[in-house]
């Protein structure tokens, strides 16, 4: 009998990650119906049934969050109701802490049918290390893509499975084989309209001060979508003739560039798989900024530094984020081949300790033992 499984992915990444996990349930049972919300790689695999609502769902930050309070209390009784209704064996969520760990919770409360099943384990380890136990009674599976987590969340009582992170199979396959250019410095502003807002004014200082110690850098600049490219060009206004700007075209520059500032976020991790040396940067509102110093008990930002539990990757982060000290830090990668070899070797290490490829394979496995 073909099962029913309801996903909740509320960003670009998880849609990303999603898709791939949707082909391989495809590949081990052909008759598996997929509905939810997600992205529009998630919609096309599984149809009508499925909404793409990462447009608005996508945002960042406690502030920007309540900005949409309405919007998201809406969607989350449209998504109680539509689980109720449907009866799935498995309601799978993807990240998005801030929405899914309440959904589960109410799922669990209300006593609804079905497996509860976590993907892309929530980072609370950063910010509520004692939540995990709360989550133990809400979660049937998680599945985690750090190997540190499971450790972690199989103490806690809650059955964890490690599958290893599903980036590098999608990455592996967009390798390409050429040179870096010396003359190149990547931007990678982030995937969202407030990011870009608060952060590409930083990028474009810190790219003047790059120009003044070396006229002969050029700046190109990747954009996650057209609309972003749009919004990017008016920041540039006259400065356009230093700076390329191209969509979705992260992977290729990592490997073009000879360093990049990076916003924080994936990028960071598909940069370090690309050894491209690089400097992390990230503006929020104010109250977001408060409210995270207030909560987060990791000493870095970026999750390089995170897995290395070191600062390989230079942060620089709201108030710190002068763009002076941005282009000295780029310049040293530049210039100092010492520096730029030591980050390269550690990034090596970082990446070897995240598996092997295979993680959506194995995440599909896991899910259709669990529901065996």
């Amino acid at each position: 009998m073909a099962r029913t499984l309801y996903f909740v992915a509320g960003e670009a990444s998880a849609d990303n990650h999603g898709a791939a996990l949707m082909q391989a349930l495809r590949a081990l049972a052909s008759d598996t119906v997929f509905a939810g919300r997600g992205g529009p790689r998630m919609k096309a695999l599984a149809g009508d049934k499925f909404d793409n609502w990462i447009g608005r769902a996508g945002v960042l930050g406690l502030w920007e969050v309540i900005k949409q309070y309405g919007y998201f209390r809406r969607k989350f009784r449209e998504t109680l109701h539509e689980i109720e209704q449907r009866k799935p064996d498995a309601v799978i969520l993807i990240d998005y802490p801030g929405f899914n760990l309440r959904l589960a919770r109410e799922l669990r409360q209300r006593g609804t049918a079905g497996k509860i099943i976590y993907y892309i384990s929530p980072q609370v380890w950063a910010w509520n290390r004692g939540r995990i136990k709360k989550m133990a009674r809400w979660i049937d599976l998680m599945l985690c893509i750090f190997p540190f987590e499971a450790e972690l969340y199989n103490r806690s009582g809650l059955h964890t499975v490690f599958v290893g992170h599903p980036m590098l199979e999608r990455l592996r396959a967009r390798k390409i084989d050429i040179q870096r250019d010396p003359g190149l410095v990547g931007l990678f502003p982030g995937s969202r309209a407030r990011e870009v807002r608060k952060i590409m004014p930083l990028m474009l200082g810190a790219a003047a001060e790059l120009r003044r110690a070396n006229p002969d850098l050029r700046f190109e600049i990747s954009a996650a979508s057209p609309e972003l490219a749009a919004q990017i060009r008016d920041l540039l206004g006259n400065r356009a003739p230093q700076f390329e700007v191209k969509i979705d075209n992260a992977t290729a520059l990592m490997q073009r560039a000879a360093a990049g500032i990076v916003a924080s976020g994936s990028a960071t991790l598909e940069a370090a798989y690309f050894r491209l040396p690089f400097v992390l940067v990230y503006k929020v509102a104010w109250l977001t900024y408060v409210a995270a110093r207030l909560v987060v008990r990791v000493k870095f930002l970026g999750m390089p530094n995170v897995l290395a539990d070191d600062e390989v990757v230079p942060e620089f982060i709201q108030h710190e984020a002068r763009p002076a000290a941005i282009a000295r830090a780029v310049l040293r990668l530049l210039n100092n081949r010492n520096a730029r070899e030591h980050m390269l070797s550690q990034f090596d290490a970082i990446i070897g300790s995240l598996g092997e490829d295979g993680a959506s394979n194995r995440a599909a496995s896991a899910i259709l033992d669990e529901l065996a």
